[in-house]
């Protein structure tokens, strides 16, 4: 699935991905392939991507994220 993850400022991420960990405002929760359409509130904390090449983690102050059709937006 496609991720992105954006700031006013800049990109911070913007690639192919397995799955995607973000801290949602009523807890964390993790995105899979071909998970259903949502947009959820997120919590400042850490959002961990699992890619074919490892892990990488950004840390985050709050935002929105919106997944539909094996695509997640991340506004941070």
């Amino acid at each position: 699935m496609q991720l992105e993850i954006l700031t006013p400022d800049k990109t911070l991420f913007s690639g192919d991905v397995e799955s995607v960990t973000v801290p949602g405002s009523k807890g964390r929760f993790q995105i899979l392939n071909n998970h259903a359409a949502l947009v959820s509130s997120l919590d400042k904390g850490k959002v961990n991507v699992q890619t074919k090449s490892g892990n990488e983690q950004f840390e985050i102050t709050g935002g929105v994220v919106e997944v539909l059709k094996n695509k997640v937006v991340i506004l941070a």
